[in-house]
């Protein structure tokens, strides 16, 4: 027990020096953390009992699916429902193409290329949800996108491991079965969630810690239940934070478990590195290369093509693609699993480690430099546009119409700002690169325009300099600094409002040419203190605010605008 202790504690001293050095270097902590798992596994040798460190890593994981589950509207996810699906089902089965022909290629077996297919298809449900979190983007288009091919391929993946464990004893029947199963404890996680869960969470909420302690057991309940089915642990956290995701206490529930997730986290990403073995490595060079290409570049190509088939603009389906270049979680899984049965070699498992540690560090520095990459990458990204809805049929701009006030984004800052210029009767076109927001503005006969201020081709349909103001809501630095500089050299006259997450960026967009900065952080307190100086004293006024300000929250609900961190 002391050694475990001892072994918990050096990586977790280890884990956060090596976080020190990536900070000060303005670098991602993510392959700080694998590096410090590669440099006290294979390097120095250090730990050597990996079995518990990979049970710990495997609770992150459960802790990370219960949050995204807690943080995740189910039904905001038919929007984009069809592309998540089919459109992950076309990738995977792309991929898995791809992977399962080049292995054979190599030379090697055709157990072992389905394995390494599978491998080779599958992306990383715990990286990419703590990289959109970390950025705030759960709730983006792209996000949304994400998060449901993630969940098909987690799907993909739990299936794979029931029929490769059963090989030889495989049976059709079989498979039937476990799908009946898997509905049955999914409905009863359903049943209990709408009519036990909300007493049961009512009392709990009475004390913080009673409200924790039961957030955790309904956690480990499901995902104990899940596994007893014969389905993933962390599948079964998923479902017991979707189940929880309703309840008034959610966030309080989520603010609780976050300092288990990122706890847990680490001792995944430290214990993926110290699994690598490298002395096995010396023969699979140049397939680990291949592979390296496939889930690094053919995979994000193949996501952007049935992305753009399915409508959507070419950003989009780049961030969407950008995120999900990297493999599994559930891939080591796999791979372990058929070591373990005798599937395949050391030297294809020891691949896999490696690959996963290559295509996750490539990943993060490909998300914090995603603008960047996207402005160098955009034109050669107009071809995927030929796949998207047809853009006159999309977009809704009378004839007749001048867009005196160019609105960028159209979320909850831009929502009352769309209807004081309607009062005004101020002419306007709003910008939005969700096709459902579109949708519902071309049924409100509210100019529209179909894509996003970092496309270049957009800006230039903008028409600026007739316009006499443009609004950002987009917080992105980037797109928001080259919409500065592009207005203000077309029309030097304009009036240019954007917004910012930080000061620091704030600031810059004042250098670059700004007339003003709007702040969300900081909204919220300069609009409460007007309150106070406006209703102190005024019952009546206050009340008659109040139930304006219902009727508004109701419009917003009905609309979705839920998350702090909707764009």
């Amino acid at each position: 027990m002391e050694n475990i202790f001892f072994d918990i504690g050096f990586i977790i001293i280890v884990a956060t020096i090596l976080a020190y050095i990536a900070r000060l270097f303005k670098q991602p902590l993510i392959p700080a953390y694998i590096l410090g798992g590669v440099i006290i596994g294979p390097f120095l040798g250090l730990i050597t009992n990996t079995e518990v460190i990979a049970t710990l890593s495997e609770i992150g994981i459960a802790f990370l699916l219960f949050i995204v589950g807690l943080e995740i509207d189910i039904r905001k996810l038919k929007d984009v429902g069809l592309v998540a699906s089919l459109g992950g089902i076309i990738q995977v089965v792309s991929i898995f193409t791809l992977a399962f022909v080049a292995a054979l290629l190599f030379g090697f077996f055709a157990m072992e290329a389905i394995y390494i297919g599978l491998i080779i298809a599958l992306s990383s449900t715990m990286v990419v949800i703590k990289l959109l979190s970390d950025k705030k983007e759960i709730d983006t288009l792209h996000g949304k996108i994400i998060i449901g091919i993630l969940l098909l391929q987690d799907l993909v993946a739990i299936i794979a491991l029931s029929v490769l464990v059963s090989l030889g004893k495989f049976t059709v029947g079989g498979l039937f079965f476990a799908i009946i199963k898997g509905v049955i404890v999914l409905v009863s996680a359903i049943i209990i969630s709408k009519y036990v869960f909300p007493s049961l969470f009512r009392f709990a909420a009475k004390s913080q810690e009673l409200l924790f302690i039961s957030s955790v057991s309904i956690s480990f309940l499901y995902a104990i239940a899940f596994n007893y089915f014969g389905f993933s642990i962390a599948i079964g956290a998923f479902i017991a934070g979707v189940s929880l995701a309703n309840l008034p206490y959610n966030l309080e529930i989520i603010g609780k478990i976050k300092s288990l997730r990122d706890f847990f986290s680490v001792m995944f990403f430290v214990s993926l590195g110290m699994n690598l073995v490298l002395g096995n490595l010396k023969t699979m060079i140049i397939p680990l290369l291949i592979f390296l290409f496939l889930a690094t570049i053919a995979k994000p190509v193949i996501i952007i093509f049935t992305t753009a088939f399915f409508g959507y603009k070419k950003r989009t389906s780049f961030l969407t693609a950008n995120y999900l270049a990297q493999i599994s979680e559930f891939s080591l899984i796999i791979a372990a699993q058929g070591l373990l049965l005798g599937h395949i070699s050391q030297e294809i498992f020891s691949m896999s480690v490696m690959l996963a540690i290559i295509t996750i560090t490539f990943t993060t520095y490909f998300v914090k430099m995603q603008s960047q990459i996207y402005h160098k990458v955009e034109k050669y990204l107009s071809v995927f546009d030929n796949f998207s809805e047809n853009k006159e049929d999309f977009d809704y701009i009378p004839k007749s119409q001048k867009s005196e006030i160019i609105l960028c984004g159209y979320d909850r800052i831009s929502y009352n700002v769309v209807k004081t210029l309607k009062k005004m009767k101020k002419s306007m076109l709003v910008i939005d690169y969700n096709p459902e927001t579109i949708k519902h503005l071309k049924n409100q006969k509210v100019p529209c325009l179909y894509g996003d201020i970092g496309d270049t081709e957009i800006l230039e349909r903008l028409n600026l300099k007739k316009a006499s103001m443009i609004i950002s809501t987009v917080s992105s630095r980037v797109d928001n600094t080259v919409l500065i500089k592009t207005a203000r050299k077309d029309n030097p006259d304009i009036i240019i409002f954007v917004t910012a997450n930080k000061i620091r960026d704030a600031l810059d967009f004042y250098d670059s040419g700004a007339d003003y900065v709007v702040l969300p952080n900081f909204l919220g307190g300069d609009h409460l203190s007007l309150m106070i100086e406006d209703f102190t004293g005024k019952i009546n006024k206050l009340i008659e605010n109040k139930v304006k300000h219902i009727k508004e929250l109701k419009e917003r609900h009905h609309l979705g605008h839920e998350h702090p961190h909707e764009r």
